[in-house]
C-alpha cells in the first residue's frame, strides 16, 4: 500500500484523529516538516495521497517563512498536477486557497474561532458533510473561495469552512483531527489565544468536544474514505 505524505509545521505537531484513522487503513505516514528543513517530493506518484495540517503561521507569510512560499508552489505544481487526493486542513485549506489565487486574510471585526464552533453543508457538500454538526477550530484567517472551487460548507463567523477543488482537492478550515490529549495541548501551549475575541474558554473546549467530538468522528470515517477514494472515482469515467 502506497504511504501518504503528511506536512506539519512544527516539531511537536501530531495528525491526531486522522492518523490514526490511516494507520487503521493500513497506510504509512510519511511525516515531513518543511519548517525544519525537512524537503518536499518532487513528485507524488509513489504517494496514495498528501495532507497538508494547520500552524500558528499565516499562509500570507511566504516572504518571511519560505517554506509557506515553497509549500504554496508545491501544491500548485505537485500536488493539484498529480490527480493524488490532496487534503489541507486549516493552514492547509488556506495554502491550497492560496496556490488556486485566492485571498487569505483576518476577520474584518477581528474575530477568531478557537474552540467548536457549527457549520452547515451547501447543497453541493451533502455527498460529504451530510448533516450540520460543530466541529473544532482554532484559526484567526479565513479565506475566498478560489475560482471554479465548490464551496462544500458554511459558518458564521467565517463563511467558507470546507470546499473542493476538481475532484480529488479538499480544503477543511476546520481541525477533524483534534483528540482530547491534542486540545490540552493546545490550550496548554496557546492559552494566550483564549483571550482573543471569539475564542472559547479552555473548559469549553473539553466540554463540547465529549459532547461534539464522537459525531465528528464517525463523520470523518466516512469522509476520509471519500477522499482516498476520489483518484479512482475520476479515473473511472465512461470509455
Amino acid at each position: 500500500m502506497s504511504p501518504i505524505l503528511v506536512v506539519v509545521h512544527q516539531a511537536t505537531s501530531n495528525p491526531g484523529l486522522v492518523g490514526e484513522k490511516l494507520r487503521s487503513r493500513g497506510y504509512h505516514l510519511d511525516i515531513r516538516c518543511p519548517a525544519l528543513g525537512d524537503p518536499l517530493p518532487t513528485s507524488l506518484k509513489d504517494y496514495a495521497g498528501a495532507i497538508i495540517f494547520g500552524g500558528p503561521m499565516s499562509a500570507n507569510d511566504g516572504a518571511t517563512l519560505p517554506f509557506i512560499q515553497t509549500e504554496i508552489d508545491w501544491v500548485a505544481a505537485i500536488a493539484l498536477r498529480s490527480g493524488k487526493p490532496y487534503l489541507g486542513i486549516c493552514l492547509g485549506a488556506q495554502i491550497l486557497a492560496k496556490a488556486l489565487q485566492a485571498n487569505v486574510m483576518p476577520h474584518p471585526t477581528g474575530q477568531r474561532e478557537i474552540g467548536y464552533f457549527d457549520l452547515r453543508p451547501t447543497a453541493a457538500g451533502l455527498p460529504y458533510i451530510p448533516q450540520s454538526m460543530a466541529v473544532y477550530h482554532w484559526h484567526n484567517e479565513g479565506f475566498t473561495l478560489p475560482a471554479e472551487a465548490v464551496q462544500l460548507a458554511e459558518g458564521d463567523t467565517f463563511k467558507n469552512q470546507a470546499f473542493r477543488y476538481g475532484q480529488t482537492a479538499f480544503g477543511l478550515q476546520f481541525h477533524p483531527e483534534i483528540t482530547a490529549q491534542l486540545i490540552d495541548e493546545w490550550t496548554t501551549r496557546g492559552g494566550d489565544q483564549l483571550t482573543f475575541p471569539g475564542a472559547q474558554p479552555r473548559e469549553s473546549h473539553f466540554h463540547n468536544h465529549k459532547k461534539y467530538g464522537h459525531q465528528v468522528d464517525l463523520w470523518l470515517e466516512t469522509f476520509l474514505d471519500a477522499w482516498l477514494n476520489s483518484t479512482a472515482l475520476t479515473t473511472q469515467q465512461p470509455a
